[in-house]
């Protein structure tokens, strides 16, 4: 046998095995905070400058704005936001909180706060991103929609889709034949 084959045996039966390493288990949770009213993004934007994992499930929709259908971000759940805090006490203080801006309490059951499984802010997330790709639009082809201005106006017609300038398409029976014309999105509101 070589000596440094002899070496190499001799040092592993020397030297002790390393102790098994003790990791802490994740103490970390999501907790549900209630913001003021409309201040959901206010409150996110503080909590996260105090260094606090903050998430705010947005999702897309369309709406008018002024008389044009556009897409904007809206919080999934009005006033409701969510902070992953340390459980061990060892970690940021949770007092901040309910002083925070745009914060109105940390929800709590009795004197508990109230605890999210991980599984359904993961799952929350997920369908964010899923929704993102595909907006909710203000109306699907085929639904019932009643014009609401002019010569029109309280006639019923079937929305077919929106045209390049942002008018809607529609169907009007018009002496039991149906017409196809243009209209304004804003003229038109959902029946049923």
């Amino acid at each position: 046998m070589p000596a440094t084959e002899l070496v190499a045996a001799d040092a592993s039966a020397i030297d002790p095995p390393a102790p098994a390493v003790h990791t802490p288990p994740n103490t970390m949770a999501w907790f549900l905070v209630r913001s003021k009213p409309r201040q959901e993004a206010v409150a996110l934007t503080q909590l996260v400058r105090q260094g606090y994992e903050s998430y705010l499930p947005m999702f897309a929709a369309e709406k008018l704005v002024r008389r044009k259908p556009t897409v904007v971000q809206e919080p999934m759940f009005a006033r409701y936001l969510f902070v992953r805090l340390d459980t061990s006490g060892q970690g940021q203080s949770w007092s901040p909180i309910r002083s925070t801006v745009g914060v109105s309490e940390l929800v709590c059951f009795g004197s508990r706060p109230a605890r999210v499984d991980a599984a359904l802010i993961t799952s929350l997330r997920e369908r964010e991103m899923k929704q993102q790709a595909d907006p909710d639009a203000l109306f699907s082809s085929g639904d019932s929609v009643r014009i609401t201005e002019g010569a029109f106006a309280g006639l019923e017609a079937i929305y077919q889709m929106n045209d390049a300038e942002g008018r809607a398409m529609v169907l009007l029976d018009l002496l039991s034949k149906p017409v196809a014309m243009a209209i304004d999105a804003a003229s038109l509101h959902r029946v049923g």
